[in-house]
């Protein structure tokens, strides 16, 4: 779970690895380093901290010359955060240099045996093992380093994405991945690595992603060749043209990435329904479904399966698919699923939902799936990710890129896929009736402009967020659709500002929760007209007789809870099952304002990653 960045050609390569660190930060933010070659020095800066916090080691610890550089940005896995577990890690020969992403899982064996050999290591990271291994084989052997990178991956068990040089041939890097993304931006007689494209989109719209088991040898002058890890084959790369634009992973004027992604939702979801949901002809239309048909008809059930905020939106999703198209729907953590031999039949169909499409669980669940002979079909925001390619079909999201680490639109943009679909799919079953579905379809065209009434609570949330700032707990409740959207709020104040909070049902309060009700104790209950708006009522009236301070998530109008509530916050009525899409945006409104408050790091919150590649 880190960013690595690296360039070679005609250019200084420190701004390039730097800024490019930067735009990874939110893969990993614990340390930091990066390694330069000017043609006769290698110089490494590395040390705990952010980006920032490398930029000042550079200024006193060496100079910033070369046209090979490689940076990378760190989530420890092996070894604490700090100075000499960062990377690059350099071999015991001094010659070899590398970054990594990932986890070797047979370090500790071979340690060792390179120690028996007489190598020495300075950290505790299976990183440092993986270079002198590769410094071991190369010499052992006598080969090329592109040849030394393949034996050496050949022996290790996990999951990469690697960058490695040798000072002494510095016109080439060797790059390779299993289970973490790599990207290779092909430039004008210049080459850029990174994690994903956004370290490089300002100098190139052509990149290839390597698949996993896929390793490259980048050579200045003489391009780039591809090869299969396990038998040498090679491979003739597929060069994609990138749709990512460089404002799209700036801020746009906002004071943080989270606030600028909570008010791109309106744009995010319109996007997301753009070319699928025809009103006019009351029909959706998505290639992944239609092609698949079958299929989902034939099902005996669809598993979903995701982690964290992902989780959340397939709770949304068991809702809708079971009450409209009349389709049983299990909804699993997928970091569990494979670990209890679950019974997955050649009659399911798996939905794996992820925002970067690189979740390591998730893609585990997938692979499980797939070797039971299920069909998998995929959602997921990054074009070309991992989960895109080892899915039958899928759908992706139109969210853009999302680079706070607590995710908001990727959850709105994914509960807007799996609604199009669960409304297609109940359409050709006769599930729904014709007028229920064209009201469906002129509703989901107006959530956009509803999300924007929504937002426009944004200052007496901020208001309501100052009184509670200090609480020590909250508790979030919800019935029905509403409830996966309580886990959400409360998985967002948790992420950003580290309050301790709980979403329930809300029927499930007297079963414990009820216990840590008083006066100290802020309860969100999402209170918006609906099947069971009586019951909710009614559970908020328990609350306010143990002095519970009540946030009510009300439509808009509602006296009921109003007159009941310390404090409401209004959304446009909508139909239930699109609720989700509305009631979600106060709570994460009320989470970031509650976060900044308290002087946290809103878009890299401790101790998280944005894009989890390891398990």
């Amino acid at each position: 779970m880190c960013g690595i960045v690296g360039y070679i050609g005609h250019r200084d390569a420190y701004p390039i690895v730097i800024e490019g660190l930067k735009r990874l930060e939110y893969r990993g933010y614990d340390s930091a380093g990066i390694a330069l070659f000017d043609g006769t020095n290698l110089k490494v800066s590395k040390t705990k901290g952010k980006v920032s916090d490398l930029e000042a080691c550079v200024e006193t610890q060496i100079s910033k010359t070369g046209n090979l550089g490689i940076g990378h940005t760190r989530w420890a896995t092996h070894g604490v955060p700090n100075d000499v577990n960062s990377h690059p890690h350099v071999s015991n020969s001094g010659d070899l240099v590398i970054i990594h992403n990932g986890i070797i899982e047979n370090y500790d064996s071979l340690k060792q045996e390179l120690i028996k050999r007489g190598y020495t290591f300075k950290s505790d990271t299976d990183t440092e093992v993986l270079i002198n291994l590769i410094e071991e084989v190369k010499t052992k052997e006598g080969v090329k380093l592109g040849k030394a990178v393949q034996i050496a991956l050949n022996q290790v068990v996990g999951a990469y994405a690697i960058a490695v040089f040798d000072k002494n041939k510095p016109e080439e890097v060797v790059v390779a991945r299993l289970g973490s993304p790599l990207a290779v931006g092909i430039g004008d007689e210049e080459f850029f690595i990174a994690s994903d494209a956004s370290p490089f989109i300002e100098y190139t719209k052509n990149a290839i992603y390597l698949e996993d088991e896929e390793m490259a040898i980048i050579r200045f002058h003489k391009g780039i060749k591809v090869r299969k890890i396990k038998d040498d084959s090679l491979v003739d790369p597929y060069i994609q043209e990138l749709q990512l634009n460089l404002e799209q992973i700036e801020k746009g004027g906002y004071d943080h990435f989270m606030l600028k992604e909570i008010h791109e939702q309106p744009k995010a979801i319109t996007d997301t329904y753009r070319g699928r949901l025809l009103r006019d002809e009351a029909i959706i239309k998505m290639a992944g479904v239609e092609d698949n048909m079958k299929k989902f008809l034939n099902a005996n059930r669809i598993i979903i399966v995701a982690c964290g905020t992902s989780w959340h939106a397939g709770l949304v999703a068991e809702y809708i698919f079971e009450d409209l198209a009349r389709i049983p729907v299990e909804v699993e953590y997928a970091s569990e699923f494979r670990y209890r031999n679950p019974v997955i039949t050649e009659n399911d169909v798996l939905i794996a939902i992820s925002q970067s499409g690189e979740t390591a669980d998730t893609l585990a669940a997938i692979k499980m799936a797939k070797s039971k002979g299920a069909f998998v079909f995929g959602v997921c925001n990054v074009v070309g990710s991992s989960i895109a390619r080892e899915s039958d079909a899928g759908a992706y999201t139109h969210a853009g890129p999302e680079i706070g680490v607590a995710s908001t639109k990727a959850f709105t943009t994914q509960i807007t896929v799996l609604s199009l679909i669960a409304l297609r799919l109940a359409r050709a079953k006769g599930t729904i009736s014709s007028s229920d579905f064209r009201r469906y379809l002129l509703e989901m065209e107006l959530i956009p402009e509803k999300v924007e009434k929504a937002l426009e609570a944004d200052a007496h949330i901020k208001e309501v967020s100052h009184i509670y700032k200090d609480a020590a707990n909250f508790l979030y409740l919800g019935r029905g659709y509403n409830f996966p959207v309580a886990l959400e709020g409360a998985l967002k104040l948790k992420e950003i500002s580290y309050i301790h909070a709980e979403g329930y049902p809300a029927a499930e309060m007297k079963h414990g929760p009820i216990a840590l009700i008083d006066e100290n104790m802020p309860i969100v209950v999402i209170a918006t007209k609906a099947e069971h708006y009586d019951k909710v009522v009614s559970n908020i009236q328990e609350i306010k007789s143990r002095k519970g301070k009540i946030i009510g998530v009300i439509t808009e109008g509602d006296t009921v809870v109003r007159e009941l509530a310390d404090h409401v916050i209004e959304v446009p009525e909508t139909i239930e099952a699109l609720s989700p899409l509305l009631t979600t945006i106060p709570l994460q409104l009320l989470s970031y304002h509650i976060a900044v408050m308290l002087g946290k790091n809103v878009d890299q919150p401790r101790n998280l990653a944005k894009s989890v590649t390891v398990e």
